[in-house]
C-alpha cells in the first residue's frame, strides 16, 4: 500500500510540475478545433495507458 500511494503522490507531482507535458499532445491523438466546438480524442495516449496498465498487471501476477 505504501509503495502504491508513493507511486500516485510521484504520478501527481510529474503532473503538478508539468513533467507530463507531452502526454496527451501525441501523434495520433485527433484534435479538432473549429469555431464554436472542440473535439479532442487521445487515442494514442490512452494506448499507451493501457499498454503500461497491462504491464503493470502481469508483472504482479507473475509476482504473486
Amino acid at each position: 500500500m505504501i509503495v502504491v500511494g508513493l507511486g500516485i503522490a510521484l504520478i501527481g507531482l510529474l503532473v503538478w510540475s508539468g513533467g507530463l507535458s507531452w502526454f496527451g499532445r501525441l501523434p495520433g491523438d485527433i484534435r479538432i478545433e473549429r469555431d464554436a466546438v472542440r473535439v479532442y480524442i487521445p487515442l494514442v495516449s490512452m494506448f499507451l495507458v493501457s499498454v503500461v496498465l497491462s504491464l503493470i498487471m502481469y508483472l504482479v501476477n507473475r509476482l504473486f
